[in-house]
């Protein structure tokens, strides 16, 4: 299973910089990058943080996808 997520796309709907954001989370530009990219997951406690911070339901911020082979 894959987790993908809508981060990249919510935060710019919303005008947010990577910076700004990152900012509001007390993290760094880097690891909003690293997760729009779908290179890294954040844990437990930051996707609950981003999930406050723009106000959205989970599920319309991170997706559990099906490997398909």
């Amino acid at each position: 299973m894959k987790v993908t997520n809508r981060i990249k796309e919510i935060r710019l709907a919303k005008g947010i910089s990577q910076v700004e954001m990152a900012e509001a989370l007390q993290i760094t530009r880097q690891t909003i990058n690293a997760v729009e990219k779908h290179k890294y997951n954040p844990s437990l406690e930051l996707a609950l943080k981003m999930i406050k911070y723009f106000d959205v339901p989970i599920e319309e911020l991170f997706t559990l996808e099906e490997d398909t082979k």
